[in-house]
């Protein structure tokens, strides 16, 4: 079935067809980097909060660390994940011929 532009015009473009080979792949490496980011959240949600209270003994411009990695340093982390995994998942797309235009 066409997809339908803006316009209303039915248009040729549709999703390219992909082989189960390379599908089965594709989601290997997706599949692969979601746990890898899952992880890295996991980490930064739970292990360095518990933690934190032990790392307040070291000061950082005045605030005690295990508060800045928890407040602070775990956002940042949040923060850099997310546009890493978005950068990361386009060239996992590329590779595999289904990127977004």
């Amino acid at each position: 079935m066409p997809l339908v532009e803006s316009g209303g015009a039915p248009s040729n473009t549709e999703a390219p067809a992909v082989d189960k080979a390379t599908a089965k792949a594709h989601w290997a490496k997706t599949s692969s980097l979601m746990l890898l980011v899952l992880g890295i959240w996991f980490f930064f949600s739970f292990v360095v909060h518990i933690f934190a209270p032990s790392l307040n003994s070291i000061r950082i411009l005045g605030f005690p660390f295990g508060f800045y990695m928890a407040a602070q340093g775990s956002l940042i982390v949040f923060v850099v994940a997310l546009f890493w995994f978005g950068k990361r998942q386009n060239q996992i797309d590329e590779e595999f011929g289904v990127q977004e235009d």
